[in-house]
């Protein structure tokens, strides 16, 4: 069984910078394409960054929602089964719940993965004041 458990969200100022983690067991170390999805009240559940679980060297790529490109960072600690999310310059329309999701594939965009898809975990709050 997949269990993905996030920690590391929290209250900053416009400007500021977050850094969520993921720790993820249950799961192989490839086949898997992980990343970072949010929801603020009232809207849809996005994508905001994804890559294909275990190769994150040697200019294996990521993807990211336009929102976040040149802002956030995903990165993979092998050893420790952990996906972190590094976001800077972050902006109120940032906040919003953010969600580690896993799902069996062998392509690293999943951006547009569904939530009634894939493994899913419980998610941080991040909010952003102005």
């Amino acid at each position: 069984q997949v269990l993905l458990v996030e920690s590391g969200g929290g209250s900053v100022q416009a400007g500021g910078s977050l850094t969520l983690s993921c720790v993820g067991s249950g799961y192989a170390q490839r086949g898997y394409c992980v990343g970072w999805f949010r929801q603020a009240p009232g809207k849809e559940r996005e994508g905001v960054a994804t890559v294909m679980r275990g190769v994150m060297r040697g200019g294996d790529t990521a993807y990211y929602a336009d929102s976040g490109q040149g802002r956030f960072h995903i990165s993979q600690d092998r050893a420790k089964n952990t996906l972190n999310l590094q976001m800077m310059s972050l902006q109120p329309g940032d906040s919003g719940m953010y969600y580690c999701a896993a799902v069996v594939s062998f392509r690293g965009n999943c951006l547009a993965l569904r939530s009634d898809t894939g493994n899913w975990g419980q998610g941080a709050q991040v909010t952003v004041s102005s």
